[in-house]
């Protein structure tokens, strides 16, 4: 009885949005005499029918009775199953409250961190200290709402790769420190993904949720998510984590005789059941994704159409990245924030350069060290705007002590993310925060210093961009002749950069400055037959 309590206890996990269209249905037959194993039958339980749709699950009363075999137009189904191939915005919001992790309070945790300090191999931190990590760890915790760290604790290991991490004394050590610890509701392991089997070893062994950093920079990401797309790409960063849970719950199972038996008369086991749920789940948010890729596609397409150059602003998270933007564009709807990943979706921002030629300046989520790559994926919706920028803009927190270490993190995260070299090799660096260092000089020739803050070093930075901008769109700056009886000017205005007239009353016409492309000027003299 114990065994099928834990079943009927993980039946609402199968309650969740299925991924598929109408062609997906989990069980057609009534789950009745319902759970063979293969350690003997077990006892009929009386079982509601279900099945999945594309949707949810629902039960026979709530369709209205009647069978379940598929009726009306062939147009009338086609226009559901494209109804069903994408997530509505209620299914969005639905999925993402659906999918909050086990073990996120409301109220929040009181939490011990643990930085593992690897001595030698492949995962020893060369560029930072284990003190400086454990500084990071403790940023994070303290970003979330009524989070609190209560203690911490650097141990050294040799092994990492282990299921403990720790050898047998260090982890007895640390045991005993958390078991003695008064008021901790959470232990926070600060390395970048703990596997199933270590994550429940650490439970079983410290009688608390235990978390990674996946697990606390994503529900940092959710506790910052405002829009859909947000939304979709922390629920699909989630389905590793419910990958996860689904094999501790397993396991518990396995120890009771419970795991490997079958429901439904399907011929599946609950586990195999849960996996195929999650990877439908999984196909659609993808589906749903690459539909909001499509439409960003559409947009970026217009921004070129009207040609105006876009600059990409990325870096280190809570370097400053906003606040820059804020200073160049004098957007009064920016808010920044002093925390970390305040910034989840990309957001556009005009403003204007010396020459009065107008750009687009483009807010993109933060780096960090040791930030998983499949986290990395799941964002590649947004941070894939990167790669169609005119000139990207790195800033950095020079007044950071770990400013190079995440220099480095940032770099290899955009060759990951497999920018284009002529971007890269265009990139203006800019060392933000200079205000917090007494008289700052700065070593590299090529950076911009500035302080955002105090809008300091900005008329430097626009030229800058502005010499880069010209360079990677190929746009030229002109002097045109032009007659003010003609529409000339006002297509100049209209169709380029005008920085300058000089007019010339006696001859009725005019010496224009202008910024314009290879393509407008091609037109221009199409229009106006002039060299």
């Amino acid at each position: 009885m114990a065994t099928l309590r834990r079943l009927h206890a993980l039946l609402p996990l199968l309650q969740r949005p299925c991924t598929r269209s109408r062609s997906c249905r989990l069980l057609h037959t009534p789950v009745r005499a319902a759970v063979h194993g293969h350690r003997g039958a077990a006892r009929p339980q009386p079982c509601r029918e279900f099945r999945v749709t594309g949707t949810r699950l629902k039960r026979p009363e709530d369709r209205g009775g009647g069978s379940s075999s598929m009726s009306g137009t062939q147009e009338e189904e086609e226009e559901e199953e494209e109804e069903e191939d994408f997530l509505q915005d209620s299914e969005v919001e639905e999925l993402f409250q659906q999918q909050l992790p086990t073990g996120i309070s409301k109220s929040g945790h009181s939490v011990f961190i643990v930085h593992p300090d690897v001595k030698w191999g492949s995962r020893k931190q060369y560029l930072t200290t284990a003190d400086l990590m454990m500084a990071e760890a403790e940023g994070l915790v303290n970003t979330l709402d009524n989070w609190t760290v209560v203690d911490k604790m650097i141990l050294s290991t040799k092994t990492p790769e282990k299921k403990r991490i720790f050898g047998k004394g260090n982890f007895q050590t640390l045991t005993e420190r958390i078991r003695q610890t008064a008021g901790i509701t959470a232990v926070f392991v600060n390395v970048e993904r703990l596997s199933p089997l270590s994550e429940r070893e650490f439970e079983e062994a410290w009688g608390v949720k235990v978390f990674d950093r996946y697990s606390v920079v994503l529900h940092i990401f959710r506790c910052n998510a405002r829009t859909k797309e947000a939304k979709l790409q922390i629920s699909l960063a989630e389905i590793p984590l419910l990958r996860s849970r689904l094999k501790n719950e397993l396991a518990n199972l396995d120890q009771q005789g419970g795991g490997a038996r079958y429901i439904g008369g399907s011929g599946e086991t609950l586990f195999e059941v849960q996996l195929r749920l999650l990877k439908e789940r999984e196909m659609k948010i993808r589906s749903t994704l690459e539909e909001l890729r499509r439409k960003r596609r559409l947009l970026r397409s217009q921004r070129k159409h009207k040609e105006f150059p876009i600059v990409s602003v990325l870096g280190y998270t809570n370097c400053g990245k906003t606040t820059l933007i804020k200073a160049l564009t004098g957007d009064g709807n920016l808010e920044p924030r002093n925390r970390l990943f305040a910034t989840l979706d990309v957001t556009v921002h005009a403003g204007q350069l010396p020459s009065h030629l107008t750009v687009l300046y483009v807010d993109t989520i933060g780096f960090l060290s040791q930030l998983p790559h499949r986290l990395i994926d799941s964002f590649s919706a947004t941070l894939g705007d990167i790669k169609h920028s005119d000139v990207l803009i790195h800033v950095r927190d020079i007044s950071h002590p770990e400013t190079v270490n995440q220099k480095v993190n940032v770099l290899n995260i955009l060759k990951n993310l497999e920018i284009p070299d002529r971007l890269m090799s265009s990139m203006i660096e800019v060392h933000n925060k200079t205000d917090l260092i007494d008289n700052y000089d700065c070593a590299e020739l090529n950076a911009v210093p500035i302080s955002a803050l105090k809008e300091r070093g900005l008329e430097e930075l626009k030229t800058a961009v502005e010499e880069a901008i010209l360079k990677s769109t190929g746009k030229q700056m002109l002097d045109l002749k032009v007659y003010l009886s003609s529409p000339q000017l006002s297509w100049l205005y209209k169709e380029a950069t005008v920085q300058d007239v000089q007019v010339n009353a006696d001859e009725g016409s005019a010496t224009v400055k202008v910024i314009i492309s290879t393509a407008a000027h091609g037109r221009y003299k199409k229009l106006f037959g002039q060299k």
